[in-house]
């Protein structure tokens, strides 16, 4: 984990970056257009956005702009979507697919999510993704907000299990039951929200951390992930942010700090419950 492009290999083969850029509430137009140009200016190749974030037309054009004032071609680049509660149906899933495609202006995503676990939903949904799998209209499917006993129910009537499960993970919430249970069955865990929108920031631990590293609680933050091989989307529109946010790869934590770092585990979400939520 020394470069910015490094990926981890999802289990069919493909490979995703370690490092992207969330837009959840990044407001659609020029400011989203924006933050995936300096993004992938700043050598960021995964770029994480949804249906219901409401910006997936920002997000596409922000891609065509930056290919073109980079020389990038679409297959350098790493594109991410989910598909809303609301059309968690076989058909609604597939015609939201081709929404979101629309609305980015590109032919394929490169991973396609279940974005949380509607009881009794998300199985029809699942059904779709792997029927857009198969036919080859996107290069991988997965899933977020998705608990251990939500993975193996899914698990259990899918032909094709999930490569992705992107979930809120950060130090208060490490999620160790999730963390084990998927390195075990190959899917790759994803963090949103790695910063706790912005709570950790001031900690005094990782503040020591960071002060030793020469680097920012932010930076100490994402390498921690990066180290337990967690996929991570720290969101900013802030040109510097961004830059610092992919500044990790000139130091490594120590097996000390990285588990004083594990210590701050207190079980406490910032967003919803998976098993508990009300959209």
């Amino acid at each position: 984990m020394n470069h910015i492009a490094d990926t981890v290999t999802l289990h069919n083969g493909v490979k995703m970056p370690l490092l992207g850029l969330g837009v959840y509430k990044v407001e659609e137009g020029a400011t989203v257009v924006q933050s995936v140009k300096w993004a992938i200016a700043h050598g960021y190749r995964s770029i994480d956005t949804a249906a219901i974030y409401k910006n997936e037309r920002g997000v596409g054009q922000g891609v065509r702009e930056a290919m073109q004032e980079n020389g990038l071609t679409r297959e350098q680049l790493f594109i991410t979507s989910k598909v809303w509660n609301s059309d968690l149906g076989y058909e609604s899933a597939l015609a939201a697919y081709e929404t979101s495609l629309e609305k980015l202006g590109l032919d394929y995503l490169d991973l396609y999510l279940i974005h949380w676990p509607v009881k009794g939903k998300y199985n029809d949904a699942w059904r779709a993704l792997e029927k857009l799998y198969q036919d080859g209209r996107v290069k991988a499917i997965g899933v977020s907000n998705f608990h251990v006993h939500h993975l193996e129910d899914v698990m259990s009537i899918a032909t094709i299990k999930p490569m992705v499960d992107q979930v809120e993970l950060h130090p208060r919430l490490t999620q160790p039951e999730l963390q084990r249970f998927t390195k075990e069955h190959g899917i790759v865990l994803e963090a949103w929200s790695p910063l706790m929108q912005g709570e950790l920031l001031g900690d005094p631990l990782l503040s020591d951390i960071a002060a030793k590293h020469g680097k920012s609680v932010a930076q100490i933050i994402l390498r921690w992930d990066l180290q337990h091989g967690v996929v991570t989307i720290p969101k900013s529109t802030n040109e510097k942010r961004i830059m610092e946010n992919a500044s990790l790869y000139d130091f490594e934590l120590s097996a000390e700090d990285m588990a004083r770092i594990d210590g701050l585990n207190e079980n406490r979400r910032i967003g919803p419950d998976p098993d508990n939520f009300n959209f």
